[in-house]
């Protein structure tokens, strides 16, 4: 693992680590067993061994080299304006994605769509018509359309009346 340009830790130097970071935990130990008793003896003991483990197993480099490039990236995350930029660009993207969502449940900018097939999911022209109305339309005939609301007056008192049976019929 290059510390500076050309500088490498030898096995000797990692083994001295170990044993560094074995005696801190040996020292642990036994505060911790003449505080808390033999558990808590036993546990800093499991702790204390585990340097000298991962030297014998070639993990301490790999440990080590882990955190020296987790340190790294947060460094460069926090001090790069480069890297700053890159999240806010991620940013506006997942903005504008979670925003065409909204625009294309409501219909809104959505193009060469009949209103009429957007909810039957149908995208041919003509679809959900009758072949009949089709042709009326096709020659020249208008077909029926409602009255206004304002000129219909009766329905809705008919409506009303519809209701209220209903609502007679149930107890209401």
């Amino acid at each position: 693992m290059p510390l500076a340009a050309g500088t490498t830790i030898d096995d000797t130097t990692w083994a001295a680590l170990a044993l560094i970071l074995t005696i801190l935990g040996a020292v642990y130990t036994w505060f911790a067993w003449r505080r808390s008793g033999l558990a808590a003896g036993m546990r800093g003991l499991a702790w204390t061994l585990l340097p000298v483990a991962a030297w014998l197993t070639g993990s301490l480099k790999l440990v080590t080299g882990i955190v020296e490039d987790i340190v790294n990236w947060a460094a460069k995350l926090v001090f790069s304006p480069v890297v700053w930029l890159g999240i806010a660009v991620a940013g506006v993207a997942v903005a504008l994605w979670v925003l065409s969502g909204f625009m294309r449940a409501r219909d809104i900018g959505v193009r060469d769509r009949d209103p009429s097939l957007r909810s039957s999911g149908s995208k041919e022209v003509g679809a959900g018509k009758p072949a009949q109305q089709s042709a009326e339309t096709a020659a020249g005939t208008q077909p029926a359309r409602k009255k206004p609301a304002a000129k219909r007056g009766n329905d809705d008192i008919e409506d009303l009346d519809e209701i209220e049976a209903i609502l007679k019929r149930h107890g209401i």
